[in-house]
C-alpha cells in the first residue's frame, strides 16, 4: 500500500520572531513546497486495550507504552510561503512565535500524496524504493532499489544485489526504462554488477 503522507522538508530553525519556519525542501524544487496549502506533522502514539474485546483507542505519546506504535498526522494550514534560495520560509497556523518556532527545529514536515503535483510519466521517489531492476536485455533480475539520492546534482539510484550495492548514476546510457509497473531495465556496462558479487 502506497503511503498517503510523504516527507517533503524538515524545519531548520526559527525564521524572524513571528513564528515563521526555515525550512529545508526535499521536492524537486522549493517551490513544490511552497505552494502549499496545507501541511501535516507525524504524532507518535500506541494502541492500548479499550474495554470490549478488540477496542482500541490511541494513547498520548506521552502515555503507556505497552500497545502497538501507530503514527497519525495531523494538519495545519498553510498561512504564507515564499522561497529563500534553496529553503522555503514559512508560517503555519498556531505556531505564532520565535519560541513555538524552535521548539520544532528538526521536525518533519509531509504533504498529503494527493497535493504533491506529478508530470505525467513522471513517479514520486517514494515510490521507487522497493522497485525491481533488470537487465533490459536478458531480462535477468538484478536486485532492487533501496535507495535515491542526489549527488552534485545527479540522480543516483542505490540497488541492493546479491547482498551488495550498486549505485547506478540516472544517465539514458544506463536507465531504460522506469515505471512501477515494469520496474527498472537497466543495460549497465560490464563491472558494474559483477564488482558488487564480490562484496
Amino acid at each position: 500500500m502506497k503511503a498517503e503522507y510523504l516527507e517533503a522538508g524538515r524545519i531548520c530553525t526559527a525564521h524572524g520572531v513571528r513564528g515563521a519556519l526555515k525550512v529545508e525542501h526535499f521536492c524537486d524544487s522549493p517551490s513544490v513546497l511552497a505552494k502549499q496549502k496545507r501541511i501535516y506533522f507525524a504524532e507518535r502514539g500506541y494502541l492500548r486495550p479499550c474495554g470490549a474485546i478488540g477496542a482500541r483507542d490511541i494513547a498520548s505519546p506521552s502515555g503507556s507504552r505497552n500497545g502497538a506504535p501507530i503514527e497519525t498526522f495531523v494538519e495545519y494550514k498553510v498561512l504564507s510561503a515564499s522561497v529563500s534560495g534553496q529553503f522555503v520560509i514559512m508560517t503555519v497556523e498556531g505556531i505564532d512565535s520565535r519560541e513555538d518556532a524552535i521548539a520544532l527545529r528538526g521536525r518533519a514536515i509531509y504533504l498529503a500524496r494527493e497535493d504533491i503535483p506529478v508530470a505525467k510519466g513522471a513517479m514520486l521517489i517514494a515510490d521507487m524504493i522497493g522497485l525491481p531492476v533488470y537487465h533490459a536485455e536478458s531480462g535477468e533480475r538484478l536486485g532492487e532499489i533501496s535507495e535515491v539520492s542526489d549527488v552534485a546534482g545527479r540522480r543516483i539510484y542505490t540497488v541492493k544485489h546479491k547482498g551488495g550495492e550498486v549505485l547506478l548514476p540516472d544517465v539514458p546510457e544506463f536507465i531504460k526504462e522506469i515505471s512501477e509497473e515494469n520496474g527498472m531495465r537497466v543495460l549497465p556496462i560490464s563491472g558494474f554488477f559483477d564488482e558488487a558479487d564480490e562484496v
